[in-house]
């Protein structure tokens, strides 16, 4: 699953999504996300994708899965959502 599927999948999938957060892979994601400006740009993409536009969403991910750490994190939680 690329980076766009992973976000429309969670977008679409309330429960899913929740599912994620409250793990702990979902929690370290959201801190790789939340970056150094306090999530203000996690929170502006977060609500461009909840309006359809996941653009910006993908691209934090793309940044987050250059670090060896960053990539595993983000195929665990795709092979979870698999399940």
């Amino acid at each position: 699953m690329e980076q766009k599927e992973l976000v429309e999948r969670l977008r679409k999938n309330p429960a899913a999504l929740q599912q994620v957060m409250q793990s702990q892979d979902g929690q370290t994601l959201m801190r790789m996300l939340n970056g150094s400006d306090g999530g203000a740009t996690l929170q502006k993409a977060a609500m461009q994708a909840a309006g359809g536009n996941t653009t910006q969403m993908v691209q934090m991910l793309q940044k987050i899965m250059q670090s060896p750490e960053g990539s595993a994190l983000v195929q665990r939680i795709n092979q979870s959502l698999q399940k």
